[in-house]
């Protein structure tokens, strides 16, 4: 009974802390093999078991940093793009052909050079249905986005940059810190202003706070630069031309690669050749960015580590995204409902059943551990002291 209770507890995913944190990358590999898997199909029911999957993680996984919070946003863009993609199939038309007419609108004369361009007209229940099955297609790239900002630390991911985007990390950072510290500064001296009576609005007032807040975005960026230069920043080592010439091969090769088998899985007939060019522009790639790295001196303190639970993580991203492209090849029509004749949707069951399988990283990885603020607040009763007189004895002395 032991031994089975020691083994539930191995297998259970232990609380997150600085030395077994999931690797930032983890996360993104994951949400972009959702996002594959949500661009092989315009079946509602399988975008909607995709977003569900996406925010079960989120809701499992995600910390109380602020940058967590984008999820909620990303769903309101995602939202925001299904009205707007039926506001334009209802004013501008579509190629969508139907019979089921729901109303006609007026529809604006355009000259001969516009031919096949039409604003307003009628609108049939298929072109409404389809814009649907489109917007709700986009939406579902972005709330696989958007779950991947809400997992990954931003500061985590960029330092685990190569070394070959050092600069370009650390330029990142700098940029991704700048706007909060000037809102900040903004903040402080506006509630300064208020509390000496000053007033906040008007141009005057933002010429007496504006000037303030550049001089300490001044005074940082003089230290942050100070701080660069005493640990070394932009000190590089000496490299063979040849090894150069090479980096900067499979860099481009490897990203002129990575963009063609991006395009082509995005497409509607590249799954074939999609999928191994981008092996191989990724394998280009990073071959070139660890040539890259030979130029850098510096150290990583603490770095992540990829481990087996960063392997599970990204695996079952990948294993979605194959399995929605196996099913786009032995069958299309599931993955791709008609619109014309209006047909209702069906849900395939193992591409649905290969869906479920993100749904892993809310099992495996780490559990984020809540910070004092998030807790439930105790109530402790003070004792007092013993030499401390109560009310009724004060009384009785006097």
């Amino acid at each position: 009974m032991s031994r089975t209770v020691d083994r539930a507890a191995t297998l259970r995913a232990p609380e997150a802390n600085r030395s077994n944190a999931l690797h930032a990358g983890a996360w993104w590999l994951w949400a972009l093999g959702l996002a594959v898997a949500a661009s092989r199909t315009t079946n509602p029911l399988l975008l909607g078991l995709l977003v569900g999957v996406a925010g079960y993680v989120v809701a499992a996984r995600r910390t109380d940093a602020p940058w967590a919070r984008s999820y909620g946003a990303f769903i309101k863009l995602g939202l925001a793009v299904i009205v707007i993609r039926l506001l334009f199939s209802v004013f501008l038309g579509s190629p969508v052909p139907g019979e089921r007419v729901l109303v006609t609108l007026p529809e604006v004369p355009l000259p001969d050079w516009a031919a096949g361009v039409r604003i307003g007209g009628r609108v049939t229940a298929e072109q409404l249905v389809f814009a649907l099955y489109d917007g709700a297609k986009l939406a579902t790239l972005l709330i696989c986005v958007g779950a991947a900002n809400a997992l990954a630390s931003p500061a985590r991911l960029l330092k685990s940059l190569p070394g070959a985007l050092y600069e370009a990390g650390v330029a990142v950072v700098v940029a991704m810190t700048f706007a909060p510290n000037m809102v900040a500064d903004v903040g402080r001296l506006r509630t300064a202003r208020r509390l000496r009576g000053r007033p906040t609005g008007g141009v005057r007032a933002v010429l007496q706070i504006g000037l303030p807040v550049l001089e300490g975005a001044l005074e940082r960026s003089v230290a942050v630069a100070a701080s660069m230069d005493a640990r070394g920043y932009g000190r590089t080592a000496e490299v063979p031309r040849a090894v150069r010439h090479t980096t900067t091969a499979l860099t481009l090769g490897g990203l002129l690669g990575v963009c063609a088998g991006s395009y082509a899985l995005l497409a509607a007939e590249g799954a074939g050749y999609g999928l191994p060019l981008l092996g191989a522009g990724v394998a280009a790639a990073l071959a070139g960015l660890r040539l890259g790295g030979r130029r850098s001196v510096r150290t990583r303190y603490r770095p992540d580590r990829w481990g087996v639970r960063a392997w599970l993580v990204a695996g079952s991203g990948a294993a979605v995204a194959a399995l929605m492209i196996r099913a786009g090849a032995v069958d299309p029509t599931a993955l791709h409902p008609g619109v014309v004749p209006l047909v209702a949707p069906e849900l395939p069951l193992w591409p649905a059943a290969g869906a479920l399988l993100g749904l892993l990283p809310a099992f495996v990885a780490p559990v984020p551990a809540l910070s004092p603020a998030a807790l439930p607040a105790q109530r402790t009763r003070t004792q007092r002291p013993k030499t401390q007189r109560t009310k009724t004895q004060r009384k009785t002395a006097s």
